[in-house]
């Protein structure tokens, strides 16, 4: 029995006592009750905190944890502190997330009785009642539609009151080195990245309720430092004339030159710390040089891939120790560009990585839940679009079989992304807010999601904006998984983007508090079009006003005129993010744009 289990552990978890207390109904919350964190070593109230980063990490922990056959964290409590932990961290996992929730979810609902009171098998009426409390509050973290009978019976059945409890870790007024102190105290006390195990009897409850805790500190930091309105300066974008292919090649080789020149043999990063990441993307876009190249350029190309191959790890994946998903994928297509057969072996096993990651029945998924068939970067529980097509494009790259069931299942989570009702069947309530799919044809970053925002429609209806880089990576993504020039889903993308052309925002992007929204991503905007135009054999785009647009010419005119006249290199000086700031990142990018727009 877990109450009785933690009260016998209370004395090995100072920490956690007062609060699983008055989760159990044994003693109420006091402000007095965060002594124990009062006594850590107090940091300078400068101090930054990175609370995100270890609440991401427990949360994919608590996630290995699950019983796949029962749905279960253990017991009955234990699964409801998960599930409030899942619920009330900052990406804010719900029952459509998929079966690490909605399993755990039935798991919970099939244990109240007909008073309504949800408890253990031989639990009595007290102990059902201190359980039901910690239920009630998972289930009002989560939100579920699903649940609101559920919910309405266990209130009713302790008399209509709503448990509300306080961590007694954090004080009621906590001033913002208040809030980095207990912070450094929890991330002190970790045993491994957001893992608590000191007493491998409690690693789950404790782990699931200091996620609770630096989820509580994540949102009074963000109240207590709110962020710079952005800037509104911006840069006006060159104008541009239509390039020829040879002006397109000449701006190429002088950006591989920038590229070369600022090489560690091979490796880029910051001085010292090569990036597997950004060293493939580099390397893919050097190979974009047509052959022969300079020998400076190729053995840069040799040196750099070997190094990419020696990181490969025992399961596949290629990475320097991050985002294993993401580096895995640009180490395949720069090592598949180079075309050695060196790297056959490296590059197969590579690609069975990628295949396993797919969310998919291996992991409970079926393919009535949201994420169905996506793949996502690993650093939250949801797979994303822009890091499909990466998967998508790596794994036509490594050679997968184009009739593979990766492709299939792949489809259905594309279908989702898409603002296109006659195939999408997203329908997320949200409180009481309904999400859906649009018409546009055109594509948000992830199934009822968008970097864009949201339109609103009659009745509060909310439908994800499509968004010119989203568009382009669902267009490309859907002619890798198999579908053809004249599917319909590839017919209402390629209509949206006629609508929606343009060489100066990544469009879509509404105006509002934010001018820098529209040059976010932009030098992937670029690129993603130049990818998915040239595979569904476009050459020629006619805008809203009808207008023809040789794409090509346009494209690397576009490109050609925002080049560096010192250097040869590329930066978006309009939008840092997603790290189009950095000129590597920049650069890499405008090559394997030209690489793939040169005009024929």
């Amino acid at each position: 029995m877990l109450a009785t289990l933690m009260i016998q552990n209370l004395d090995r978890s100072r920490l956690l006592a007062p609060l699983l207390l008055a989760l159990l109904g044994a003693a109420p919350l006091r402000a007095q009750s965060a002594a124990p964190v009062a006594q850590a070593p107090a940091p300078s109230a400068e101090t930054e905190v990175n609370v995100a980063d270890p609440i991401r990490a427990g949360i994919r922990w608590l996630r290995t944890r699950q019983d796949p056959v029962t749905g279960a964290y253990g017991d009955l409590s234990t699964t409801a502190l998960v599930l409030r932990a899942y619920a009330t961290c900052p990406d804010r996992y719900r029952a459509v997330d998929g079966p690490f929730v909605r399993k755990a979810l039935d798991f919970i609902l099939a244990r109240q009785g007909e008073d309504g009171l949800f408890g253990e098998a031989g639990a009595n009426v007290e102990q059902r009642r201190a359980q039901t409390r910690v239920v009630l509050e998972a289930l009002v973290a989560l939100g579920d539609p699903g649940s609101k009978a559920a919910l309405g019976k266990a209130l009713a059945a302790l008399g209509g009151e709503a448990p509300v409890s306080r961590d007694p870790r954090i004080p009621a007024e906590p001033t913002l080195k208040d809030l980095r102190r207990i912070a450094q105290q929890l991330l002190a006390e970790q045993t491994s990245p957001g893992r608590w195990e000191k007493d491998p009897s409690l690693a789950t409850l404790m782990t699931a309720s200091n996620v609770l805790t630096l989820s509580e500190l994540d949102r009074l930091f963000k109240r207590a430092s709110p962020s710079a309105a952005p800037s509104t300066h911006l840069n006006a974008l060159p104008t541009f004339a239509p390039a020829e292919r040879e002006g397109a090649l000449a701006a190429l080789r002088k950006g591989a030159e920038f590229l070369v020149a600022t090489s560690q043999n091979g490796r880029w990063g910051a001085p010292g710390k090569p990036d597997s990441g950004l060293t493939s993307m580099v390397l893919a876009s050097l190979q974009a040089v047509p052959t022969p190249r300079p020998d400076g350029v190729q053995r840069t190309i040799d040196s750099g891939l070997e190094w990419i191959a020696s990181l490969q790890q025992p399961d596949g994946s290629i990475h320097d120790g991050k985002l294993a998903n993401y580096n895995t994928a640009a180490a395949i297509l720069a090592l598949s560009r180079s075309g050695d057969a060196r790297w056959k072996d490296a590059i197969a096993r590579a690609q069975q990585f990628l295949v396993n990651l797919q969310l998919d029945e291996a992991e409970g998924y079926s393919e009535g839940d949201l994420y169905y068939g996506g793949i996502g970067y690993g650093s939250t529980e949801r797979p994303d679009l822009s890091n499909l097509q990466m998967a998508l494009e790596a794994l036509a790259a490594s050679g997968l079989e184009p009739n593979a069931p990766t492709y299939k299942k792949a489809l259905k989570f594309l279908e989702r992304c898409q603002n296109r009702s006659e195939s999408s069947d997203v329908r997320i309530q949200d409180g009481d807010v309904l999400i859906r799919a649009g018409d546009d044809g055109g594509s948000g970053y992830a199934p009822g999601d968008s970097k864009a925002g949201f339109e609103v429609l009659e009745g509060g209806v909310q439908v994800p904006r499509s968004y010119g880089s989203m568009t382009y990576a669902l267009l490309k993504s859907l002619l890798y998984s198999g579908a053809s020039a004249d599917d319909p889903r590839v017919k209402a993308a390629v209509a949206w983007i006629g609508k929606n052309y343009t060489l100066d925002v990544n469009p879509g992007f509404p105006p509002g508090r934010d001018p820098t929204a529209a040059y976010q991503g932009l030098y992937y905007y670029f690129h993603t079009m130049a990818q998915a135009l040239s595979l569904v054999g476009i050459e020629e785009l006619v805008d809203s006003a009808g207008r023809s647009h040789s794409w090509r010419r346009e494209l690397c005119g576009r490109i050609v005129s925002m080049q560096s006249k010192v250097d040869g290199s590329w930066t978006n000086a309009n939008s840092p993010r997603w790290m189009e700031g950095n000129p590597l990142l920049g650069t890499a990018y405008a090559l394997l744009t030209l690489g793939s727009a040169l005009p024929k």
